[in-house]
């Protein structure tokens, strides 16, 4: 069987009547085809298996070994737009790669940041500044733990007012801090300023007295030799560096000296 393709310009009726190496005349150009095997025998007039073509020849039941089928459209009957041809597309770039979303990659930079932040807050207590100089040291960006960070601290895991809070009661009452120094402190981790002045309500100056007095009969017990001009000086100075205010040292000191006059209980 021959095919023969419409793009030939002669039609098979005008041109070259040279035979060709199979001893087809008429002026035809054809192209070299694979013959369509059939399953069965076709009936009289039927067309072309891709129902696009033409019978062209004898109408008898069985297929002439001269019969021509035309396809109109010529190219689509080209093989190389197959699998193989599809294949060949994509390496050429016609079908891209899938990129992966933008969101898959801040769902992962949210997660590091939030794992992050809980691992710190674990080891003690930090305020939202802090933990932010922590992320930027590990090179993430403020666009990525903003967000984070802000439900977090709706979720209450980041929560500067507990935080001052918690750590003025701490530095007072263990280590004998004075207000001063707790705010210098609380200033240093960048808490608002706000929370930092109800942070220090809840010290009142009879528990600042109380505390600094405490502070100040154990040194004085360990400053036993030295004379009282040095000792009133030197337990002046630490119970400023705790951060108590000169009223309170006062009293702390006087109160000192009565317990060493009166033989008070001296700590080596």
């Amino acid at each position: 069987m021959v095919v023969r393709f419409p793009s030939d310009p002669f039609g098979g009726e005008q041109g070259d009547t040279r035979a060709d190496a199979d001893g087809v005349t008429g002026g035809e150009h054809l192209a070299p085809v694979t013959p369509l095997r059939r399953n069965a025998t076709p009936r009289e007039g039927s067309t072309h298996p891709a129902g696009s073509g033409r019978r062209v020849g004898g109408s008898s039941g069985h297929e002439p070994a001269g019969e021509v089928v035309e396809l109109p459209g010529s190219t689509r009957w080209n093989n190389t737009w197959g699998d193989e041809g599809r294949a060949a597309g994509a390496r050429s770039g016609s079908d891209p790669e899938p990129v992966e979303p933008a969101d898959d990659e801040a769902d992962r930079q949210s997660k590091k940041v939030s794992a992050v932040t809980i691992r710190q807050l674990a080891r003690r207590g930090m305020s939202r500044w802090e933990l932010e100089q922590v992320l930027l040291k590990r090179e993430i960006e403020p666009e990525a733990f903003g967000p984070e960070l802000d439900r977090l601290e709706a979720l209450g895991v980041i929560d500067d007012a507990s935080l001052a809070v918690s750590l003025a009661f701490t530095q007072h009452s263990r280590k004998g801090v004075g207000r001063s120094v707790i705010e210098q402190d609380l200033k240093r981790r960048h808490i608002d300023p706000e929370l930092i002045e109800i942070a220090l309500a809840d010290i009142a100056d009879e528990d600042e007295l109380e505390r600094a007095t405490e502070l100040a009969v154990k040194r004085i017990g360990q400053l036993s030799s030295y004379d009282d001009e040095t000792v009133r000086r030197r337990l002046h100075g630490y119970l400023a560096r705790k951060g108590y205010s000169s009223g309170i040292v006062r009293q702390a000191m006087d109160a000192a000296f009565v317990s060493r006059k009166r033989g008070g209980v001296r700590f080596q």
